[in-house]
């Protein structure tokens, strides 16, 4: 049982607009309108305090209620803030992944508020995010629906017919695995400050045993719990899948590799606690070795669990140390002041240590 008695006001919400990201109102409002005629009134617009990488905004009308993403000011599209990429991926999607907003429309007309946007229907629910939002409690049982009902969402993604979608172009084809080792670790070393780990040892040992793709299959590429939306009157059932900036075509268990990067589980330790952004800790979840044996078998995959499955998990620790060296290299380097991103440093050292635990793990 959950208790749901409280649920009023659980509902993800926006917040008051960051100053200097400010939308211009009219210009959005009119070209919305040219796609959306019988809207009236202008919007209440609010912005979602998540994803670091793109601004997102709500825009709600009296008589409609919309998701506006766009990439940070300074930024150019072409790059790693396309948004035409990530509206054609979901627009594909939609049609045999229900689960993915409606697309209402893309500009690529700057001139309208500053950069390339595009506009999606919101789907009202909760998001997961580091706590279960206040006035929603669920027991144990339910956290376990709750947890499964996510993965089968991952599971069900990996089996979409690609042809179906008409997104055979969106990735290179064979030999995802060995792109990403390769990639990842000319990003890393490109970032690498004094004050780090070379990472040389975790890099080699990842390049020595890359496997050949399982399969080449639409991939999300940043699986996490704050980015589905459950439904309020059933906080169990997945109602909705975000952030597809990163989807492409790859082997599905280096995006299961990438999601266990960020599952935190109640024992543990500090540091890693100190890193949680998702309610994987609470009574009930699975614990990482479950979330793997759960997926396989109902994905039918196989794979050595007592061995080559480390590759994977590995793979995505190092992946996320790469993205958090990146970050602060920036702030190393002075390319941005905020202060959340000043013992990113410490993360990735950290990171260093447990992807060896892993290795020492796995050669036992």
């Amino acid at each position: 049982m959950s208790d749901n008695t409280n649920n009023k006001g659980i509902e993800d919400q926006g917040g008051r607009v960051r100053a200097g990201e400010e939308l211009n109102v009219a210009g959005v409002d009119a070209w919305l309108k040219g796609h959306v005629p019988t809207l009236h009134g202008l919007p209440e617009i609010t912005q979602f305090s998540g994803g670091a990488s793109n601004w997102t905004y709500r825009l709600k009308y009296p008589n409609g209620d919309f998701i506006l993403r766009r990439p940070p000011a300074g930024t150019k599209a072409k790059g790693a803030h396309d948004m035409g990429r990530e509206y054609r991926v979901q627009k594909a999607l939609k049609p045999v992944y229900p689960v993915v907003p409606t697309m209402i429309g893309l500009c690529e007309d700057e001139a309208v508020t500053g950069s390339e946007f595009y506009v999606m229907e919101r789907i009202a629910g909760i998001i997961p995010r580091k706590n279960m939002p206040r006035g929603l409690s669920l027991d144990a049982t339910t956290t376990r629906q709750l947890c499964t009902n996510v993965l089968d969402k991952l599971v069900e993604l990996h089996q979409v017919d690609v042809k179906a979608t008409g997104l055979d172009s969106l990735g290179k084809g064979h030999g995802y695995c060995q792109r990403q080792i390769e990639g990842w670790s000319a990003r890393y070393t490109k970032a690498k400050t004094w004050n780090v780990p070379s990472y040389q040892y975790v890099m080699a040992w990842l390049k020595e045993r890359t496997p050949q793709d399982v399969a080449n299959v639409v991939i999300h590429n940043d699986w996490r719990f704050d980015n589905v939306i459950l439904a309020e009157n059933d906080p169990t059932k997945v109602i909705g899948v975000l952030d597809w900036e990163m989807a492409t075509l790859g082997d599905p268990l280096m995006d299961l590799g990438n999601a266990l990067a960020y599952w935190i589980q109640a024992d543990d330790n500090k540091l890693m606690m100190a890193t949680r952004r998702q309610p994987t800790h609470l009574p009930g979840m699975l614990r990482r070795e479950e979330v793997v044996d759960y997926y396989l078998d109902k994905s039918g995959y196989k794979v050595d669990r007592a061995g080559a499955w480390a590759f994977y998990e590995v793979y995505g620790l190092f992946r996320l140390a790469v993205i958090a060296q990146q970050i602060y290299y920036r702030y190393h380097h002075k390319q941005t002041r905020n202060p959340a991103f000043k013992n990113f440093w410490i993360l990735v050292n950290y990171l260093d240590w447990r992807c060896k635990g892993l290795i020492k793990q796995a050669r036992r």
